[in-house]
C-alpha cells in the first residue's frame, strides 16, 4: 500500500514538472503575429516522457538488464540470469550460470532478434545462452578477453544464428566471429564457429577499451562500422563483395582508408563512452547519432551519400554545471527523434537536440539513488532504466508535440509547418512568423503568399504591403486569399475579386506605359485567366456591370471584349466590333453563338457593310431564325441601296420561300414587291409557280395586283385576275396584251357557258372592231363551239362583203337544219314515251293486293287490319302509325318539317269537318256548305302530301333502306341511356 501511494506521488509530480517546462516552453513565444485562432484546451496535455515503474520485486540485487525486442534479460545476484518474454510478462524463465567460482557477470549483450545473449564475466570468460534453450554455454575460443562491446549484424542474424558479428575487448582488439545455436558437429560442439582478429584500437599511443560497436549498411550496399573508446570515434566504411557477406567483414577494415578520417577525438576522458543511434519507423538504417564522451555529447545525422564522413551536422552539447565527469559523470545515453536522454546517478534529464536545451528532467527518490543504466529497446521503442532494485520504463509520446516551436524560432519554418500540420492554430503561428519574416526581409511575395494562408486581420496585412507600395506582393495576397475562401463568403469574395481586376488594370496600363512587351503580355493572360476562373464565375457574372465599368474607365477594350466573351455577354462583344467597324468578327461572333435575339438586332447594321455575308450566315441558321423578323434588316436599306444589299436580299427570301418552304403572306409579298421593282423577269415566273387557285396562293391577290398595276406588268395582272377568277377582267386585260392570252383566259370558267359565250363574244369583238381582222374572227368561231355568225355578225361593218363568211354562214345553215331534225326526232320519241305512260297509270290504277285477316303490321307485327295500314307492291304491309315511325327518323330535316306542317294542316281540316255536323244558324247556311267542299278538296290534298313524302316507297326495300346502312342501330345520343339499362 505505501509502494502504490509513493508511485502515484512521483506520477504527480512528474505531471507537474511536464506541465511547467510546456508552460516556459510556450511563455517563449513572445512577438508572434496576433492570431485569429483561440487555443483552448480542454485537458491537461499528457507529458511526452511518461515514467512508469515496473512492478516487479527483485529476489536479489539487480546486476544488468539488456533489452531488445520485447525480450528482457537481467542478471541478479552472482550466478541467477531471469529473462522475460514482455509479450507474455506472468511467464518468466530463471537460469542458473552454474559458476562455482567467484566470476561475476561484466555485461549483458542481447541482439536485435532477441534470440542471442551474450553474457561477459569479469574473468575474462564469455557465455551463450539462446532464447530456445536453457542451456548456457561457454564460449571458448573468447576465453582470455574481457568484453566491451559487440557489433550486431542486422542484415544476416536470425533467430539461429548471428552471422558475422564484431567483438571489442577491453584491449582494444575488434574480433570478428560468428555464433549458431545449432548442435555443432562431433568433433566441433561449440557454438562459435570462429573468433578472428580484424583491427585494433589505440589512444595515446596505447591500447584503448572499445567502448561501442556499430555496424550498418547503406541502400547502396556500403558497409559502415563505427567504433568508440574512451575519446576516440572511428569510422571504417567498405564494401563487401555481392553474396560473400558471409565470409565475414574483416576486409572493410583492409580497404583503403584515405578519404575517411581514422578518428574524432575529444581530449576529456571520463573512462567510458556510449554511442547511441535513432532509426525511424519504417527505415532500416538508422539517420541520426549521439555520443557521450568526456566533454559533452556530440549529435548529428548520418550521411550514407557523403565520400569524407559519415557524420553530418555535427554539434557537440557540453555538459551543464551540474554535470561533473570527476564527481557527477553521465552513465548512460539514449536517442530519440528529437532529444536525446543522460542518466546520472540521480535524475535523468532530456536535451532537445534542435536546440540544446534542457527540456525535461525528472529527478528519482532517494530509495533508488543510484540509477545503474539506461538501456533503449531499438525495436519497442521504451526506455529502460534500472537500480539494484527496482526498474522503470519510459514511455515517449508526440515527441514532436512542440517540435514546431523550436524549429520556428531557428527560421526553419517548413520544418516548422510539417510537424503542426493537424494543429491549425500552431500552424497559422508558424505561417504568421514566417510571413513576418519574409515581410522583413524583403521576400515580399513570399510574405504575402504565408500571410494569405493565415487568421491574422486582412486590413492590417493589406496596408502593410500598401504602405511598402509592394502592389505585385499585394495582388498575390488577395489571390491567395481569395482562393481560400468558401463560397458562402460572397461580399468578401465580390470585395477581393474587384479589388484584384483594379491591381490588374493598374499593372498592365504602368507596364503598357513602359512598353514592357513581354512582362505586359505575361501578365495580360494572368489577368485573363483570372477572369476566366471557374471557381469565381458566379461573383464575376453577378458583378459584371462594375467590372465592365473598370475596364472601361481604364481604356481596356481588347480585355473588356475578352471579359463579355468570357461572361457570354456576347451582344457587348458584337457592339463592341460594330462600334470599331469591325463587322466580320461581330458577324464571327454571332455564327458562333447562334443567339437568334442577337441576330435580329445586328442584322440591320451588318446588312448594310457586309450583306452576302450576312445572307450566308441566315442561310446557315435555316429554320432557327424567322424570316419574318429579319424584315426590317432586309429593307433597311435606302432608297440608293447597293445593288448587291438588293440581290442578297432576294437571294434570302428566295432561300425561304423555296428551300424553308415558308408560307408567311409578309414573306412571300415581299419577295413580290423585290421582283416587281428590281427583278420583273422573275415575277412572272414566281406567280405561275405559286399556284393557279386562291387556296395554294400564300401571298396576298390584292397587293399582287395593286403591285403588277403600278408597275405596268399587264401579263402578270392577268394571271392574277385568273387566279381571283375575275374572268372578264382578265380577258379584258389580256386583249391589250394578246389575242392568244385572251382566249385562255376565256376557256376558264368551264361549267359558266354562258359566261364563256359572253368571254369569247367580247374576244371577238375586240378582234373584228379593234384589230379588223375577219379571219381571226372566224378563227374564233372554230375555237368556241358555243359561237355562232349570227352572234358575231353585228359586229362586222355594213360594207364588210358576205364572200368573206360564206363558209360560215353555210355551215351554220347546215347545223341549224341537222338540229331542227334532231328536235323532230326527240319530239316524235317524247310522244312515244308519253303514250305508254298513259298505259301504265290506266293499268295500275286497276290494280289491286289482297290482305288476309291473318296478316301483320312489318314493324309492330301486330294484326294489320286493326288501323288503318298501307300496302307496298314487294308484299310489306305496315301501319300507318308504325310507318311514319320508321320513316321519320331518316328524312332529312326539311321534310320532317314539311311533315309536321302536313301533319298539323291534317289536325284542323279534321277539326273543322266534325264541327260541320253541330247545328248552325241560318244565315250561315250558304257559307258552310261552301266550306264544306274547299275542306274536303284539301284534305286530300295533304293526304296525298303525306303519302309521297312517308309512303313513296317501302321502308325495307326502297332507297331510304339503303341509304341508313351506315347509321347505328342505336342513336349516339340514347346509346348512354340504353347502356345504363342494361347494368
Amino acid at each position: 500500500m505505501m509502494a502504490s501511494i509513493l508511485d502515484e506521488y512521483e506520477d504527480s509530480q512528474n505531471i507537474r514538472q511536464s506541465s511547467q517546462q510546456h508552460s516556459r516552453l510556450g511563455s517563449a513565444n513572445i512577438g508572434l503575429t496576433h492570431s485569429g485562432f483561440v487555443n483552448v484546451r480542454l485537458e491537461e496535455e499528457k507529458p511526452i516522457f511518461n515514467k512508469q515503474r515496473i512492478d516487479f520485486t527483485p529476489p536479489e540485487r539487480i546486476n544488468h538488464l539488456a533489452v531488445c525486442n520485447n525480450q528482457l534479460c537481467m542478471s541478479l545476484g552472482k550466478d541467477t540470469l531471469l529473462r522475460i518474454d514482455l509479450a507474455k510478462p506472468d511467464q518468466p524463465n530463471q537460469t542458473e550460470l552454474g559458476r562455482k567460482d567467484d566470476s561475476k557477470v561484466y555485461k549483458l549483450f542481447l541482439d536485435p532478434t532477441g534470440s542471442h545473449l551474450l553474457i561477459s564475466l569479469n574473468t575474462s570468460e564469455c557465455l551463450y545462452l539462446n532464447r530456445n534453450t536453457q542451456k548456457v554455454r561457454s564460449l571458448s575460443r573468447w576465453r582470455g578477453h574481457l568484453i566491451e562491446s559487440v557489433g550486431w549484424n542486422k542484415l544476416l542474424g536470425n533467430e539461429t544464428s548471428t552471422g558475422p558479428i564484431l567483438v571489442g575487448t577491453s584491449q582494444g582488439i575488434i574480433f570478428e566471429a560468428e555464433i549458431s545455436a545449432n548442435e555443432g558437429s562431433l568433433f566441433n560442439t561449440n557454438p562459435d564457429q570462429y573468433f578472428r582478429q580484424v583491427h585494433s584500437l589505440e589512444e595515446d599511443g596505447r591500447p584503448a577499451p572499445v567502448c561501442c560497436l556499430e555496424i550498418e549498411r547503406s541502400p547502396e550496399n556500403k558497409y559502415f562500422i563505427i567504433a568508440t573508446t574512451r575519446k576516440r570515434l572511428f569510422q571504417f566504411v567498405g564494401k563487401v563483395a555481392e553474396g560473400s557477406e558471409q565470409q565475414g567483414l574483416s576486409t572493410i577494415f583492409s580497404q583503403n582508408q584515405d578519404l575517411l578520417p581514422s578518428f574524432q577525438e575529444f581530449p576529456a576522458n571520463m573512462g567510458y563512452s556510449e554511442i547511441t543511434f535513432y532509426t525511424a519507423k519504417l527505415r532500416n538504417f538508422p539517420k541520426a547519432f549521439a555520443w557521450m564522451m568526456g566533454n559533452g555529447v556530440l549529435y548529428g545525422q548520418l550521411d550514407y551519400v557523403r565520400p569524407d564522413s559519415l557524420l553530418s551536422d555535427v554539434q557537440v552539447w557540453e555538459y551543464t554545471p551540474d554535470i561533473d565527469i570527476s564527481q557527477n559523470k553521465p552513465i548512460s545515453i539514449v536517442l530519440t527523434q528529437f532529444h536525446f536522454l543522460l542518466l546520472l546517478h540521480d535524475r535523468i534529464k532530456a536535451i532537445c537536440t534542435l536546440n540544446g536545451q534542457v527540456v525535461y528532467e525528472d529527478v528519482f527518490p532517494d530509495k533508488f539513488v543510484p540509477l545503474k543504466r539506461m538501456i533503449k529497446d531499438p525495436i519497442g521503442g521504451l526506455v529502460w532504466i534500472y537500480t539494484e532494485q527496482a526498474v522503470f520504463r519510459y514511455h515517449i509520446q508526440r515527441e514532436s508535440r512542440d517540435v514546431w516551436q523550436m524549429y520556428m524560432s531557428m527560421n526553419k519554418f517548413d520544418l516548422a509547418k510539417e510537424y503542426c500540420r493537424d494543429r491549425p492554430e500552431c500552424m497559422d503561428m508558424v505561417l504568421a512568423k514566417e510571413a513576418e519574416y519574409c515581410f522583413k526581409n524583403r521576400r515580399y511575395l513570399e510574405s504575402a503568399k504565408c500571410y494569405a494562408l493565415t487568421q491574422n486581420y486582412f486590413e492590417e496585412i493589406a496596408l502593410k504591403f500598401i504602405e511598402a507600395k509592394q502592389e505585385e506582393a499585394l495582388k498575390e495576397f488577395l489571390l491567395k486569399k481569395l482562393n481560400n475562401l468558401k463560397q458562402s463568403e460572397r461580399t468578401q469574395i465580390t470585395l477581393l475579386v474587384t479589388w484584384l481586376t483594379e491591381l490588374y488594370l493598374n499593372r498592365l496600363g504602368q507596364l503598357e506605359s513602359d512598353d514592357n512587351t513581354l512582362i505586359f503580355q505575361e501578365t495580360r493572360d494572368e489577368f485573363r485567366q483570372f477572369l476566366n476562373s471557374s471557381k469565381h464565375r458566379d461573383c464575376l457574372f453577378n458583378n459584371r456591370g462594375t467590372i465592365y465599368d473598370l475596364l472601361a474607365s481604364h481604356g481596356n477594350m481588347d480585355d473588356m471584349v475578352y471579359f463579355s466573351v468570357v461572361m457570354q455577354d456576347y451582344e457587348r462583344v458584337i457592339s463592341h466590333y460594330c462600334q470599331h467597324d469591325n463587322f466580320s468578327a461581330a458577324l464571327d461572333v454571332l455564327a458562333k453563338h447562334c443567339d437568334e435575339k442577337l441576330f435580329y438586332k445586328f442584322s440591320p447594321v451588318l446588312m448594310q457593310h457586309i450583306p452576302k455575308n450576312v445572307v450566308n450566315a441566315w442561310i446557315q441558321m435555316g429554320k432557327r431564325l424567322d424570316p419574318k423578323k429579319l424584315i426590317p434588316a432586309l429593307m433597311n436599306y435606302s432608297q440608293m441601296g447597293s445593288a448587291q444589299q438588293i440581290n442578297e436580299t432576294i437571294r434570302y427570301m428566295e432561300f425561304c420561300v423555296y428551300e424553308l418552304n415558308v408560307t408567311e403572306e409578309a414573306i412571300h409579298n415581299y419577295l413580290l414587291s423585290l421582283y416587281a421593282k428590281y427583278k420583273p423577269d422573275s415575277l412572272l415566273q414566281y406567280l405561275r409557280q405559286a399556284g393557279t387557285h386562291p387556296s395554294e396562293i400564300h401571298y396576298d391577290l390584292k397587293y399582287a395586283l395593286r403591285l403588277c398595276s403600278e408597275h405596268g406588268f399587264l401579263q402578270a395582272c392577268v394571271l392574277v385576275y385568273r387566279i381571283m377568277e375575275l374572268h372578264e377582267e382578265a380577258v379584258d386585260l389580256a386583249l391589250q396584251v394578246d389575242v392568244d392570252l385572251a382566249k385562255s383566259c376565256a376557256d376558264l370558267p368551264e361549267d359558266d357557258e354562258e359566261m364563256r359565250k359572253k368571254l369569247w363574244l367580247k374576244i371577238a369583238r375586240h378582234v373584228v372592231q379593234e384589230e379588223k381582222d375577219v379571219k381571226k374572227a372566224m378563227n374564233c368561231l372554230s375555237s368556241c363551239n358555243l359561237l355562232k355568225i349570227e352572234d358575231i355578225l353585228p359586229f362586222f361593218p355594213d360594207f364588210v362583203t358576205i364572200d368573206h363568211f360564206k363558209e360560215a354562214i353555210c355551215s351554220s345553215l347546215e347545223e341549224y337544219n341537222k338540229h331542227i331534225e334532231e328536235l323532230k326526232q326527240e319530239m316524235e320519241e317524247a310522244t312515244e314515251s308519253a303514250k305508254r305512260i298513259r298505259e301504265d297509270i290506266q293499268e295500275m290504277r286497276n290494280k289491286y293486293g289482297v290482305v288476309d285477316s291473318q296478316e301483320k303490321c312489318a314493324a309492330c307485327d301486330f294484326p294489320l287490319l286493326n288501323r288503318p295500314f298501307y300496302l307496298f307492291l314487294c308484299g310489306h304491309m305496315f301501319h300507318n302509325d308504325c310507318l311514319f315511325q320508321e320513316v321519320t327518323p331518316h328524312l332529312s330535316a326539311f321534310k320532317q318539317n314539311r311533315l309536321e306542317e302536313l301533319q298539323k294542316k291534317l289536325a284542323t281540316t279534321t277539326q273543322s269537318s266534325k264541327s260541320r255536323h253541330r247545328p248552325a244558324q241560318k244565315e250561315e247556311g250558304d257559307t258552310a256548305s261552301l266550306g264544306k267542299g274547299i275542306g274536303a278538296t284539301s284534305r286530300e290534298q295533304i293526304i296525298s302530301d303525306i303519302d309521297d313524302i312517308v309512303a313513296s316507297e317501302c321502308a325495307y326495300c326502297g332507297e331510304l333502306m339503303i341509304k341508313s346502312i351506315d347509321k347505328p342501330f342505336i342513336d349516339s345520343q340514347k346509346f348512354e341511356q340504353d347502356k345504363s339499362s342494361w347494368l
